[in-house]
């Protein structure tokens, strides 16, 4: 479980407002979502492939780019991943995870997540809360104690700031578009919390160094500060070792039980 040493520092973080929440697909998937897997199969069927054909031709992204020049745009694609991407109300009050989010009163989380549900999660439990996809959502955002929830790769809501394809991850990657700005100007002198993500993730591997690269100069207490904290679910002494050259920090969870132990993690993070 989470090292009693790391405890009372990501306690004290959320308190001074310095920890931010970087939410990925893992935290929902409790909820019955379908995985990117899926999604492909879907890509597939609506192109008329065999889907285990239709995988071996490239990476996710290459086929959802694919899609798009064939169907001529990303929305009947959105369309079928928003109505997939809907849980019931009662799953999402019933979700501890979700519900200790909102009960942390953070003043900003992000996620690479397209749907809603944090969103309504906020909604369900009577918690003021700010989307953010565009600068027009950042011109928007209001002052007070509203959470502001930046949504990373984009919302179902608006086509255009999906990162779904090859294309829009490379652009993503670049770390020059207006929410990368953000989030350089949001991670000063403050630590991320990834949750929901695969070791293997290698967008989130690059965010990670490109993040490290930003933050070497800065120092706390004569140290350097972390860079982020990763929670995972066993990662063995290679990844700890890799991890730690770019000042992450990795919080272990239970394998054999990782809803569980993701709920009991979060939860204890609640003022």
């Amino acid at each position: 479980m989470l090292p009693l040493a790391e405890h009372p520092i990501l306690l004290e973080l959320i308190a001074k407002g310095k920890l931010i929440p970087f939410v990925g697909a893992g935290l929902s998937r409790p909820l019955g979502l379908p995985d990117f897997s899926t999604l492909i199969d879907i890509i597939a069927k609506e192109l008329d492939y065999d889907p285990e054909v239709f995988r071996l031709n490239g990476t996710p992204q290459q086929l959802a780019e694919y899609y798009v020049a064939i169907k001529g745009s990303i929305g009947p694609l959105r369309s079928e991943m928003d109505r997939k991407f809907n849980p019931s109300d009662n799953k999402i009050l019933a979700s501890r995870a979700h519900k200790a989010l909102v009960k942390m009163k953070l003043p900003l989380l992000y996620t690479t997540n397209y749907d809603r549900i944090i969103e309504r999660a906020y909604k369900l439990n009577d918690t003021r809360y700010h989307s953010i996809a565009s600068i027009d959502d950042m011109v928007a955002a209001p002052a007070d104690d509203t959470t502001h929830i930046v949504k990373f790769h984009g919302t179902f809501s608006n086509d255009s700031s999906l990162v779904l394809t090859e294309s829009s991850y490379f652009d993503r990657l670049e770390f020059e578009a207006a929410l990368d700005i953000k989030l350089r100007a949001d991670m000063l002198g403050k630590v991320l919390l990834f949750v929901g993500y695969s070791l293997n993730d290698l967008n989130i591997r690059y965010m990670m160094y490109k993040l490290f690269k930003l933050r070497e100069a800065v120092k706390r207490d004569g140290k350097r500060m972390p860079s982020a904290y990763l929670v995972t679910f066993g990662s063995g002494e290679i990844q700890k070792t890799l991890l730690a050259r770019w000042d992450v920090n990795i919080i272990e969870l239970d394998p054999i039980n990782k809803q569980k132990s993701t709920d009991e993690f979060l939860e204890s993070l609640i003022a």
